[in-house]
């Protein structure tokens, strides 16, 4: 960081810790929207991020979300819940800052950040290590999803309209597609042809929820392979982290993103597209980890789905990706013009992987579905 940003960086982190309280500021995480660091302070360590206001306009409505789940999570955490048993699972906490009881602070540039605990002795992984750790990181989402089940979803509020409603992102697809210089990169192309031939997949979740198939539930939003913390000791999932798109939803986003980003096993970032590949084993391993902790909670339509949701959220963060990608990379973070475009690709052969293991991946739901006991 330039001296001028690390100077104001330490005024906003000593909005929250107090003047001369700072020791220490070092990046951390490896997120794609806002902008997250470590931070060693007299109290000890917390993490400071700047909610990145291009993609969350509203960031109030972020943090009331985080207020309104950490209030839920405390009382979960203090009263005991069948879901935890032994497991130690805790919840980042907020910060207030020295000057009052608010939860964020505005700096002198306009800026809007925020202070959050930091979970010791745990870790997040890029790339996926085994079916184990598969079965830890979908039980961590189930144990996510049972203490949030009786938080009303009328109680938070929608902090980014639209995310993951994928027939609005194949609209704003055809918005950029028409705004753009033409394609002329075989790449390009390939990821133009491949959207083409899929653009009628994109309304199925949400039509299954217009016919009331599927109820809207509080969820995550975005329970990537790295947004779920294990602890260092065991291995265990012991937290949910990343918690800015909590909001009422379909539990079919969060499965699916979670099979999406854990069942490619080079990972979302990875440049080897002939490698991509959906590997069933760490499907099942996840899905019997969420089904044992969560699997009550769902109907049969909603577990039915989930093979589909899968696939379609593989294909909507593909279709996401193209779009930044031609409208210049103004939504994820890119580290070269052509990395959302490489993004895209991988999303695109993962999703392409998965419909050619749609009857085995729908048999492996089936096989589970029958060993859990559903809601009537």
């Amino acid at each position: 960081m330039s001296a001028l940003d690390g100077s104001r960086l330490w005024r906003v982190a000593e909005a929250f810790h107090g003047e001369g309280c700072v020791s220490a500021i070092d990046p951390l995480g490896s997120g794609n929207v806002n902008d997250t660091y470590l931070v060693n302070s007299a109290g000890g360590l917390s993490v400071l991020q700047r909610i990145n206001t291009a993609v969350f306009q509203r960031p109030e409505l972020v943090m009331h979300n985080l207020h309104q789940l950490s209030l839920h999570m405390q009382r979960k955490l203090q009263q005991g819940h069948p879901a935890l048993g032994s497991r130690r699972w805790e919840h980042p906490q907020l910060i207030c800052t020295r000057s009052g009881d608010q939860t964020w602070h505005c700096c002198e540039a306009g800026g809007f950040w925020r202070s959050l605990s930091f979970i010791p002795q745990a870790d997040t992984v890029d790339v996926i290590a085994g079916a184990a750790q598969a079965r830890e990181l979908g039980s961590g989402l189930g144990v996510f999803h049972s203490l949030i089940s009786d938080l009303p979803v009328d109680a938070l509020a929608d902090p980014l309209e639209g995310f993951h409603i994928t027939p609005l992102y194949l609209e704003a697809y055809r918005r950029a597609l028409a705004a753009a210089p033409p394609p002329t990169d075989d790449a390009s192309r390939f990821c133009m042809a491949f959207i083409r031939d899929r653009e009628a997949l994109a309304p199925l979740l949400e039509e299954a929820k217009g016919r009331g198939e599927l109820p809207l539930r509080p969820i995550h939003g975005d329970p990537k392979i790295n947004n779920v913390m294990l602890d260092r000791s065991n291995g265990r999932a012991v937290a949910l982290i990343d918690l800015d798109t909590v909001k009422p939803g379909l539990v079919h986003y969060d499965i699916g993103d979670c099979l999406r980003s854990c069942c490619n096993p080079l990972g979302e970032e990875t440049t080897d597209l002939n490698g991509v590949v959906f590997d069933l084993p760490l499907a099942a391993a996840i899905l019997e980890g969420y089904l044992a902790e969560a699997g009550a909670l769902l109907t049969a339509q909603e577990v039915a789905l989930l093979p589909d949701a899968a696939r379609l959220i593989s294909f909507e963060l593909g279709l996401r990706f193209f779009t930044d990608h031609l409208n210049g990379n103004v939504y994820f973070k890119a580290r070269h013009p052509q990395h959302n475009l490489q993004r895209a690709l991988v999303q695109f052969r993962l999703t392409a992987s998965i419909e050619a293991q749609m009857e085995p991946l729908r048999q492996l739901v089936r096989r589970l579905q029958g060993t859990q006991g559903q809601p009537a």
